[in-house]
This record gives C-alpha cells, sequence and structure tokens, in this order.
C-alpha cells in the first residue's frame, strides 16, 4: 500500500483482558478518524461485538476474513479465531497472551506482506505472552526479528523524543552492553530517523552518561571516561550534531532536554521515567530504524481499571497520529531521495 490518502492501519488487539479494546474502540467512535484512515483489528467480530456492548460503543465493522475484502474508510475486523473468547476484564491469564500473540503475528504478516502500512499495538502483558514458541519480552524484540532493519525503542511525544541504548535489559548487565560500537549504532539509527521519519534535517542529539554524574572523572565508576567520551567524540568528528555524556539526574529538570531534538538514554528507566513523567498519557513508543512502521500507546493493560469504561485512549489516538504522520513523511523522503531533483520544500 502507497496511498498516502488512504493508509491502511493495522491494530493489533494486545491482552483482552486489558483496556486495549477499549481504547481502540473508544479512538474510532469518533467517525473523524476514518477519514485519516482505513483500520483494521486483527482479532474475530465475535470479541469486538461483545466490547461494543459492554463499553456501550456504536461501532459500526466490517467483520472479513481475507484482508481483500477489507472496506476503505471503514472500521474492518480481521477474523484471526472463531471460537467464543471468555473476557474476564483486570485478570492475568495466559489464555489471553495466546489470543494477544495470534493477533500480533497476524498483523505482522499483514504489515509484511503489504497489506497494511502501518502496525499500532494496543497493549500485551509480557508474562502471559510467553511460550515455547514465543518468548520475546515484547513487541519491539519480537518486530525486530521479523522485520529488516535496526530496532530502536523511540519515546515520542511532540518535541521531546527519547531513544535508548539498551531496552528490556536487567538493570545488572546494563554496562556490558555499552559498547562503542553500539553506541554508533544507536545514534546512527537516531539520525536516520529523524531525517526521514520526523523531517529534521540536521538533527541535534543528546547522549546521557552511563554513571551517576557522568562517573565524576572515575570516581563513580570509569566507563563514561573510557567508553562514552571517546566514542561520542568520534561521532561527532564525522559531522553529526551529537553532545554529550550529560547527567541525568538533573538533564530534564533544568529542561536542557529542550534544546535538542532527541534524546538518547543509556537504559530503560533512565530515559522512560522522565520522558513519562513529562508526557504520560500523550506518549507513543515508535519502533524505530526497521522497514516498516510500528507504534504503541506509552502505557500497559491497566488490569485495575480494564472493563470499567473509564480508559482514557488519548495515547492510543496519538499512536495512531504518529504512525499516519510517520508514514507520510517516510513516503515523502522517499520521494525526494529517488527524485533528487525535484523541486518541493522540507521542513527543518
Amino acid at each position: 500500500m502507497e496511498n498516502v490518502e488512504n493508509i491502511i492501519v493495522g491494530i493489533s488487539i494486545g491482552d483482552l483482558n486489558g483496556i486495549g479494546g477499549e481504547i481502540i474502540l473508544k479512538t474510532f467512535e469518533d467517525e473523524r478518524s476514518l477519514e485519516l484512515c482505513t483500520p483494521v483489528v486483527f482479532a474475530s467480530s465475535k470479541v469486538m461485538a461483545f466490547l461494543n456492548t459492554h463499553f456501550n460503543t456504536s461501532i459500526h465493522f466490517n467483520a472479513i476474513n481475507d484482508l481483500e475484502h477489507m472496506k476503505q474508510g471503514k472500521f474492518n475486523v480481521f477474523n484471526c479465531w472463531k471460537e467464543a473468547v471468555d473476557i474476564n476484564f483486570g485478570q492475568e491469564d495466559v489464555n489471553m497472551g495466546t489470543y494477544a500473540i495470534t493477533s500480533l503475528e497476524a498483523a505482522t504478516k499483514a504489515l509484511k506482506d503489504g497489506n497494511i502500512d502501518v502496525l499500532v499495538t494496543a497493549p500485551i502483558n509480557k508474562h502471559t505472552i510467553q511460550s515455547n514458541t514465543f518468548n520475546f519480552p515484547g513487541h519491539t524484540d519480537y518486530l525486530a526479528e521479523q522485520l529488516d532493519g535496526e530496532s530502536l525503542m523511540f519515546m515520542v511525544a511532540n518535541n521531546l523524543r527519547v531513544g535508548l541504548l539498551t531496552d528490556h535489559v536487567p538493570l545488572k548487565d546494563i554496562a556490558h552492553h555499552i559498547t562503542p560500537e553500539l553506541i554508533e549504532k544507536k545514534i546512527s539509527i537516531v539520525c536516520e530517523s529523524l531525517k526521514k521519519d520526523f523531517r529534521i534535517n540536521t538533527p541535534k542529539i543528546a547522549v546521557l552518561g552511563i554513571n551517576p554524574h557522568t562517573g565524576d572523572h572515575g570516581v563513580i565508576g570509569n566507563e563514561d571516561d573510557a567508553i562514552m567520551r571517546p566514542t561520542l567524540k568520534k561521532i561527532k568528528a564525522s559531522g553529526k550534531l551529537v553532545f554529550g555524556p550529560y547527567a541525568a539526574d538533573s538533564f530534564f529538570g533544568s529542561d536542557n532536554y529542550k534544546n535538542f531534538d532527541a534524546i538518547i538514554a543509556v537504559y530503560h528507566d533512565q530515559g522512560l521515567i522522565p520522558f513519562k513523567t513529562l508526557s504520560f498519557g500523550q506518549g507513543v513508543n515508535f519502533t524505530g530504524g526497521l522497514n516498516k512502521i510500528r507504534t504503541s500507546p506509552d502505557h500497559g493493560t491497566a488490569y485495575e481499571i480494564a472493563g470499567k469504561g473509564v480508559a482514557d485512549e488519548s495515547s492510543f489516538k496519538e499512536a495512531l497520529f504518529t504512525a499516519i504522520k510517520i508514514f507520510r513523511n517516510r513516503s515523502e523522503y522517499e520521494e525526494f531521495s529517488a527524485n533528487p531533483l525535484k523541486k518541493g520544500s522540507k521542513k527543518g
């Protein structure tokens, strides 16, 4: 699919006992969403009918067993299974994990085959999805194996963009993962994504330090002096606008992050705690660096409120809008790259 006027958005249903179904329905109950894209939810018509009734939403959906039968401008539901599902909101259930993975695998296949343009994933439970055939920590790792490119967890909220050197890695193992090669690779992915996905021609990137106070010249670890600083110096000498390492404890509180197009954190919580503090409910998890586009909301299954009809769909909406925007930006970038003499303007 290459029609930027009618983008096909595939949606994996996530954990059925969580809030995924609710936020999907609430998003598309506003019919203006259907003017932006054609959604296809990978689940079953029986599940969506139950959710539609339970949450008192008024979605009219087109149930299909073949993606060729999807209707543009309609809410399509692709039947990944036929049996009825016993949904118990708020309960952790390995059976729900099986359905979540069935949905994700079908949606990913459609993405790889070009039947959908982008993928938006509803939240999963990282414990219940584990099985003999699926043993990935989450969406990002699975998609990294299925798609081409080098993946990057890229958290996005308006002009705040936080990438990670390492994502789902135990804290005790972080320092062993940080190498000059990893730093160079991740910064390269961030630069490329900022250019083609966010239309920033000359990106300015900040990198956070590995240790508290970036090691205090070896007093609190020597990794920043031995690995981070020389690597960043080398990258900067190549022409990239890369700065750091910055002490992570004061970087966001001082508003220094506003001076950069992206920030690269060393590990998961170093980047996601400040990101979610600043943008929770409006943030998007974008998997950068791959040949296909995937986004998701910045929250989890929220079992504690599942089924109550009070879930906020704002982050899911942002994930939808971000996927559409990135698809359009990337399509334009590829068009200009293929036709370098073509006249036109690109935002910096």
